[in-house]
């Protein structure tokens, strides 16, 4: 059955692969892996000095940086023209980049509900479109979409990022279905508690960072065994995986449970 089933994986040797949110957390580890793979690597992040560091380690031939800030969203067309031309196309395109929020529904702007969806959906549906032409002309792309669990169910202070990670699902789960028989090919993540600084710079409901690390995150996955985890769904062209602890069966508690799922996800704090 294990030979059967490698049979199956994609090669990432030789692809050109363009990875955001690629400066810290759960992308560097990514960044990292993926070039253990022998790809060809672009790299994107508001933050070009963490970038600088990968290109100086692994070479510019192995290497490149498009700086990217997806909450400037009409930027982006032109981001994605600057990515393309690094090593001439981009086979793979992982968007991992977005941002978390940590505020009451009551208490949120609209202004900040506004900023998390432009981040984390508008900003990856441009990029998509801009790289669909060049895909489908050479009959191969595939989208690995970092999502959350709480893109399959709401959770506590988190009421427009949930918004923007069901909104996620929804866009490239059409788009399979569209494109599937021209090539192009579809991995939605979903990760639930890794140790990353996302509860850090999530926005709070004035717009602010919350600047603390949720104790769920402090005590959650590594970003190193959350990226090898993404890496075997991408070379096995999964539709969809579920990553993390004892938290990740909340998705399946949801689905045939739905009753006892609210009343045990309702005592947490969400934190």
């Amino acid at each position: 059955m294990a030979a059967i089933l490698y049979f199956w994986l994609v090669t990432l040797k030789g692809k050109v692969i363009w990875l955001t949110g690629a400066s810290s957390g759960i992308g560097e580890a990514i960044a990292h892996q993926l070039l253990e793979h022998e790809v060809k690597l672009i790299v994107s992040a508001r933050r070009k000095d963490k970038l600088q560091k990968l290109v100086d380690q692994y070479g510019k031939e192995h290497v490149a940086l498009v700086t990217l800030d997806q909450a400037q969203v009409d930027s982006l067309p032109g981001v994605v023209k600057e990515a393309e031309a690094q090593f001439g196309r981009v086979d793979i395109a992982i968007l991992n980049g977005g941002i978390s929020q940590r505020s009451l529904t009551r208490e949120t702007g609209l202004e900040v509900d506004r900023r998390l969806m432009e981040v984390n959906f508008f900003a990856n549906t441009v990029i998509t479109k801009e790289l669909l032409p060049g895909m489908l002309e050479r009959g191969y792309g595939h989208f690995m979409v970092t999502s959350s669990l709480t893109g399959k169910f709401g959770f506590k202070l988190r009421s427009a990022y949930a918004a923007s990670k069901h909104a996620l699902h929804g866009f490239y789960e059409s788009l399979r279905f569209e494109e599937h028989q021209n090539g192009i090919g579809v991995t939605m993540v979903c990760p639930g508690f890794i140790r990353t600084e996302l509860s850090k710079t999530a926005v709070t409901g004035d717009g602010s960072a919350q600047g603390t690390m949720d104790n769920n995150q402090d005590q959650g996955m590594l970003p190193e065994v959350c990226a090898k985890k993404m890496i075997a769904a991408l070379e096995g062209e999964k539709h969809e995986v579920v990553i993390g602890g004892g938290e990740r069966y909340s998705v399946l508690l949801k689905r045939f449970f739905p009753k006892l799922h609210f009343n045990i996800v309702s005592k947490r704090s969400g934190r």
